[in-house]
């Protein structure tokens, strides 16, 4: 099989010195340090698992001969899905906020599995689902953004509105930029829905320190003040450093009850 990139693996991270470590698996911590003195940090800590459990999620993540995970089938419609088996997380996010890349990342320790990318931001037109093992279903959708909206809303709405097996949806957005208007209004159509959902800020390894900690601080005030079903605490994530990656893959195996503990670091 293909050697695993660097950091893919807890064991690789845990050989790290400590500070380099924590930035890899809690890369808000890594912040919290910059902040003002008496700036809340609670919703930084929210989810905090320790090694066992991080250990534990990541072996839902590494495929072996009794527990598969496999790309299952594309559908264009609803009525193409594959049947309500298993609990589900789906990802969403503007075309180029790095959605395949992440998919790709968490999926790093099975590298046998294709996460599909189209070669034209925008133009992905398809759900795409994988199956890991008997535990829980992960699905890509269609980027939002360019000539998406249409496209997008038809079939998205129908899959969240119909999908019972729905656990959390991700909503992924560029650490650089932060918040976009196409954000705005999938964060809305979340809200009208009542879908629990989290915000993961991508490519933060493309960020400076300043703009990340200015878009942090912000997307916190508006997830505070301004949303009824988003998750208080921040994902932060880098396909290419894999920070935040191990600590992603804890959050999903837990909401979708496959660790229905998660005892503190």
């Amino acid at each position: 099989g293909r050697a695993l990139p660097p950091l893919a693996a807890l064991s690789q991270v845990l050989r790290l010195e400590r500070s380099r470590r924590t930035a890899i698996v809690f890369p808000l911590q890594k912040l919290e340090r910059y902040l003002a003195p008496g700036t809340d940090t609670a919703r930084f800590r929210l989810f905090q698992p320790g090694l066992a459990a991080l250990q534990r999620a990541e072996a839902f993540f590494r495929s072996d001969r009794g527990h598969p995970i496999d790309y299952v089938s594309s559908a264009v419609r609803m009525d193409h899905a594959p049947p309500l088996a298993l609990p589900e997380v789906c990802f969403i996010g503007r075309s180029n906020v790095g959605k395949s890349s992440l998919i790709r990342a968490l999926f790093s320790l099975a590298p046998e599995v294709e996460v599909r990318v189209s070669k034209t931001p925008g133009h992905t037109k398809k759900i795409n689902f994988f199956k890991v093992g008997k535990y829980f279903t992960l699905v890509d959708m269609p980027g939002y953004g360019y000539r998406a909206p249409q496209d997008f809303v038809e079939m998205v709405e129908a899959y969240l509105q119909e999908r019972r097996n729905l656990k959390r949806t991700f909503l992924l957005v560029d650490g650089v930029v932060g918040l976009q208007k196409t954000d705005h209004i999938a964060i809305e159509m979340l809200e009208e829905f009542g879908i629990p959902y989290v915000m993961v800020l991508t490519k933060i390894d493309r960020a400076s320190r300043g703009v990340l900690l200015k878009n942090v601080l912000e997307i916190q005030e508006f997830v505070k003040e301004s949303t009824q079903g988003c998750f208080p605490q921040l994902f932060l994530v880098s396909s290419v450093e894999f920070s935040g990656i191990h600590l992603l893959r804890c959050f999903v195996a837990h909401v979708t009850g496959n660790l229905p503990t998660v005892e503190s670091s």
